[in-house]
């Protein structure tokens, strides 16, 4: 027989089953419904609920099959009517348990309410026939110091021996080298001794300072967070199912778990565990599963990668940070947090977002190879289990997690002595730049002064010598003054630069204090003769540079050296201010000393 497709959904009177039945004749339909218990029978489908409230077949049911969709939809009023059935998702804990066929090696409780039947000689007739060529082994009887040495793990720690036969794939499942002879105290020793090695300052650092990728983590929006609230009962929101998930959801086997008070805590702790690792996974790769998603999962749940149980909720808060801290890509203590509150929320959101979460993270690990071992030892398990817990446990546990703290001291690593030498190293680095600005900055306007004193030095002497020039002169400077070049003439040496080339002379001029008003006009008649043999050198950079320093003594001793060229007088123009070369010839020499020794 196929089990086929289901949903279900409610209203104040009703309980509507959708069942989807392709290829079915629409003559062959069998329903039987008593209280809790349903049964539907199209050939070759069969499906038997366990519901969770009581139903009533008084001649109000209805139900109507569409042929093009194949899907068949009855409409059963319910014994108690406004009666609010709880758990209509959990479409796992709504299946009938199939007995003795479905044994495992966990122990298990096969009985439910309603639906204590089995199916007594018809499972012997299903029974496969028994293979009599099995390979036949001798027995020996395990000494009570080997069961006693026996670890166990998984689920409930009701696992033991599975990773004897899996050596090939235990170090790609989980980190402990031997987790069957190591004990809870010895695996939790090692794992914090690997933790310790595998911590990378340097690392955590560079995400501390440069985070400019994990601030746009932090500002992702997970779909938990996105759940409208649901009108039904105790708060849960609405949560809807895939397709894919359903289908999951159907082929897990129902069954129930016999836990001790002391294995009951481990697993909703583990729980918790497991779903800080999922949304970190989800927050840090934005929602999109990658190939490194189940190694991410697994190595940040101690439960999953050590096989861990915990005895407090502190504990899985500080292994979870550790581990944050220690292996994945995005290492900061903020990703910690985030993590924490998403899983409350997820919590506080009610068992059917938690059992969406585990079927994403079994679909996970379903596509990796060696990662499916874990569904076996763990995920499959709370898939089925968390449908059966009643919701304000879930809602408590998300209480007492969001009232929880986790600071860095818990996490044993040294961080806040890390992070302050390196706030001092950056401080002390930032001040040395900031010094280093300062003396550069003060030797630029060092420069700057002293272009600034030597533009208003060479200013001042300009303006010193016009006056002078007025007050001998008797005015302002003629139009036919020989140090002031006519731009209109064509023959002029230099048209456009006359001022900075004349002022030398001029300056020159000005020179001798004592000269008289006829030693003024000799001056003029040079500067005369001067203009007229004026001439430009195109290749004069050097000889104008070295020329431009006599010149600057020379006035400064208030003396003119008499050149070494006797005629040719040459005028080279250099970029630096009054490089004028003023060469005169001997006999001119002669009669300016003779007039100023008169």
């Amino acid at each position: 027989m196929i089990t086929p497709a289901f949903d279900l959904s409610q209203d104040p009177d009703y309980l509507i089953l959708s069942i989807r039945v392709p290829y079915t004749r629409t003559s062959e339909f069998d329903l039987y419904i008593d209280g809790a218990d349903f049964k539907f029978f199209a050939k070759p489908y069969f499906l038997r609920l366990c519901l969770p409230g009581r139903l009533v077949e008084d001649g109000r049911e209805k139900a109507t099959f569409d042929i093009d969709k194949g899907i068949f939809t009855v409409r059963v009023p319910k014994e108690t009517a406004g009666e609010h059935f709880e758990g209509l998702q959990m479409l796992t804990s709504l299946l009938a348990p199939k007995g003795s066929r479905s044994a495992k090696p966990l122990a298990e409780d096969v009985s439910t309410d309603g639906c204590s039947q089995t199916m007594g000689d018809d499972e012997e007739e299903d029974e496969e026939e028994f293979d009599w060529q099995v390979e036949q082994e001798v027995y020996k009887e395990s000494s009570e110091e080997e069961l006693r040495a026996l670890q166990k793990y998984g689920f409930g720690n009701q696992r033991s021996g599975v990773f004897a036969r899996l050596q090939e794939e235990l170090g790609d499942v989980i980190d402990n080298g031997n987790p069957d002879g190591t004990t809870a105290a010895e695996r939790r020793q090692a794992r914090l001794e690997a933790e310790a090695s595998a911590f990378s300052p340097d690392h955590y650092l560079a995400d501390l300072f440069e985070d400019d990728e994990i601030k746009g983590l932090l500002k992702f929006t997970p779909w938990w967070t996105k759940l409208s609230p649901s009108t039904e009962q105790e708060g849960e929101a609405a949560v809807s199912f895939t397709d894919n998930e359903k289908e999951q959801l159907r082929k897990f086997t129902n069954r129930s778990y016999l836990l001790d008070k002391t294995s009951r805590y481990q697993v909703w702790l583990s729980l918790v565990d497991i779903l800080l690792a999922y949304s970190y996974e989800v927050r840090s790769t934005e929602g999109e599963h990658s190939v490194e998603s189940p190694w991410t999962i697994r190595k940040l749940s101690g439960t999953l990668c050590w096989l861990e149980t915990y005895s407090s909720l502190q504990e899985v808060l500080v292994s979870f940070g550790r581990r944050v801290l220690c292996y994945p890509l995005y290492r900061h203590f903020a990703m910690v947090s985030v993590a924490v509150r998403d899983t409350a929320k997820i919590l506080q959101t009610g068992k059917a977002c938690v059992l969406r979460c585990l079927l994403d993270i079994h679909r996970v690990f379903r596509e990796n190879d060696p990662a499916y071992i874990l569904n076996d030892l763990y995920i499959t398990d709370y898939c089925i289990w968390i449908q059966r817990v009643k919701s304000k446990k879930v809602t408590a546990l998300a209480e007492t997690l969001q009232k929880a703290s986790l600071r860095k001291e818990d996490l044993e690593l040294e961080l806040e002595e890390l992070e302050e030498a390196a706030t001092m190293v950056v401080e002390e680095e930032g001040q040395g730049a900031s010094k280093n600005a300062l003396i550069s900055c003060s030797d630029s306007s060092c420069t700057s002064n002293e272009e600034s004193d030597e533009s208003e030095e060479s200013e001042a002497v300009g303006q010193g010598c016009t006056e002078s020039s007025e007050r001998e002169g008797g005015g302002g400077t003629s139009k036919h003054n020989p140090l002031q070049p006519h731009p209109t003439s064509t023959a002029s040496p230099i048209p456009q630069e006359p001022a900075s080339t004349l002022l030398s002379v001029e300056r020159k001029a000005n020179a001798f204090p004592a000269a008289s008003e006829g030693s003024s006009q000799l001056i003029q008649e040079l500067g005369e003769h001067f203009a007229e043999e004026l001439r430009v050198s195109p290749d004069s950079g050097y000889k104008a540079e070295r020329d431009s320093s006599q010149l600057s003594s020379a006035a400064s001793k208030t003396e003119v050296t008499p050149g070494r060229c006797s005629s040719g007088t040459l005028l080279e123009l250099s970029p630096r201010r009054n490089p004028l070369l003023i060469v005169q010839t001997q006999e001119e020499d002669d009669e300016l000393m003779m007039t100023l020794s008169s």
